[in-house]
């Protein structure tokens, strides 16, 4: 899923809003932030998975978030 965020959130705090506001279906719920400095790998391609600054709200970044 991909969520916006203010720039400076925690991961706790985004996974904390995704599993109370949309909740994954899955037992263990939303539980990675992926960040910039995630190792490359087949499952998370580096310039796709990485976050973005929002286009529309100042001081905010989309970030993926897996289950």
């Amino acid at each position: 899923m991909q969520v916006c965020a203010s720039d400076d959130a925690t991961d706790e705090e985004i996974l904390s809003v995704c599993n109370r506001e949309n909740v994954s279906g899955t037992s263990n719920g939303w539980a990675k932030v992926i960040r910039e400095d995630e190792p490359p790998s087949d499952f998370w391609p580096a310039e796709k998975m990485k976050p973005v600054k929002c286009a529309e709200m100042q001081g905010r970044t989309h970030f993926l978030v897996a289950c």
